[in-house]
């Protein structure tokens, strides 16, 4: 155990003998990922799932509006102000990277929306910055895919506008679907997401993946089975997200079976 100056001898030998086998520090892991979410984030624990030992999330939510999902709830919670403050908030844990986790908040103002999110990120303190939006992009890149399905909980104005966030990209969307909620996103039950991912890729045809979107729609355990089932990646939100951020920082996101997880179907395999 490491001596403190001052402390009494008999306690550093208690504790000695008490702590025989723990580690000298505690497991908080040496990799901080500041994640800025909107303030009715409610999966946490989804986020952790694709964490490796190494890192802690270091969460914070953007302040609390009384708007339903939608475009405009979209532009509150995406505004560069508030996502620049939440980041400043996050230095304090001395984050390696920071992560603004929401779809909709960073495609609502297209492609240069999107990159003065990033721009404020960096002005306010990150060391290195990412969006769900430019991640689910960057992951497209990875697996060398310029097709997609898209499978939405929103309304069809915000479905609309990650569509058109996904065309200035250069990346086409063959179909689509949605489910038009206002809200309580993360209640969807797994059955409902399959049925929307299989209509979103049977609403066209030729894509190459299909992306879940929305951090706030629960995802982990259905990519593996999605994926066997169509035969093509299924990339999610979290997912993005999470693997972005980790790789800006040197590690891995932990997904076993997931083929943007797996090296061997990136773009450089």
């Amino acid at each position: 155990m490491k001596r403190h100056p001052g402390l009494d001898p008999e306690v550093v030998e208690r504790a000695d003998a008490t702590l025989a086998g723990v580690p000298r520090d505690a497991p908080v892991g040496d990799v901080g990922i500041g994640v800025v979410a909107p303030h009715d984030f409610a999966l946490d624990r989804e986020l952790w799932r694709w964490a490796p030992e190494r890192a802690t999330l270091l969460v914070t939510r953007t302040p609390y509006c009384a708007l339903p999902v939608s475009i405009d709830q979209a532009a509150e919670v995406g505004d560069v102000d508030v996502v620049a403050e939440c980041t400043s908030r996050l230095l304090a844990t001395r984050p390696e990277v920071v992560a603004y986790a929401c779809t909709s908040g960073s495609f609502v103002h297209g492609v240069e929306g999107e990159r003065a999110l990033l721009e404020a990120m960096f002005a306010s303190g990150a060391p290195a910055a990412v969006s769900t939006s430019g991640a689910m992009v960057s992951a497209l890149r990875h697996l060398g895919v310029s097709r997609i399905a898209v499978a939405t909980p929103y309304d069809e104005a915000i479905t609309c506008a990650l569509e058109g966030y996904l065309a200035d990209t250069g990346v086409a969307v063959t179909g689509s679907a949605r489910l038009g909620l206002a809200g309580l996103i993360w209640r969807v039950p797994y059955a409902v997401t399959v049925d929307l991912a299989r209509e979103a890729v049977a609403a066209g045809s030729g894509c190459e993946a299909v992306f879940l979107s929305c951090t706030n729609l629960p995802t982990y355990d259905l990519i593996v089975p999605l994926e066997r089932e169509l035969g093509i990646p299924v990339l999610t939100a979290n997912q993005v997200t999470v693997w972005a951020a980790l790789q800006l920082a040197g590690l891995d996101a932990v997904g076993p079976g997931q083929r943007l997880l797996d090296t061997r179907h990136g773009r450089a395999a």
